[in-house]
């Protein structure tokens, strides 16, 4: 029985894992530049769409693990890039809110995504938008 099923060049994961890896290098120079990591970008990305939101909202819009959030989070109050705000009514409920610092770094931000898109010579927009839906697909039945 020759196992082929168990070959790596024939998993579909591998080939994420590989490519997952190879973005994330992509991202270390230009976010080492805002000294920021890329879980930290995304956590960045999603308040510059929307301030002041939930830490509910931030894992949800994020898929960030609840536990590195808070270490993500932590580290980001550190850098004073944003505050973390108790509710009023809700003890319970804590906001994210950006501070001065954070909101700054979207200006030195804004030219990282078209980097990266630099970066992909092999295929073009169009295939870009297929993949990302496909990934959106496998995202979906994996998080059912």
């Amino acid at each position: 029985m020759p196992f082929d099923q168990l070959k790596l060049e024939n998993q579909l994961c591998h080939r994420l894992y590989m490519a997952s890896n190879s973005i994330a290098r992509a991202y270390r120079e230009p976010l080492s530049k805002l000294n920021i990591t890329y879980p930290q970008y995304v956590v960045m990305m999603a308040l510059w769409e929307q301030d002041k939101i939930t830490i509910a909202e931030l894992l949800a819009r994020t898929a960030i693990d609840g536990g590195a959030m808070t270490q993500i989070l932590k580290k980001m109050v550190d850098k004073q890039l944003l505050k973390i705000i108790k509710d009023d009514q809700d003890r319970r409920k804590r906001f994210v809110q950006l501070t001065k610092e954070g909101l700054a770094l979207k200006k030195k931000a804004a030219s990282i995504p078209q980097q990266i898109k630099c970066n992909f010579t092999s295929i073009n927009s169009a295939q870009v938008e297929q993949l990302m839906q496909l990934l959106d697909l496998v995202v979906g039945d994996l998080s059912e």
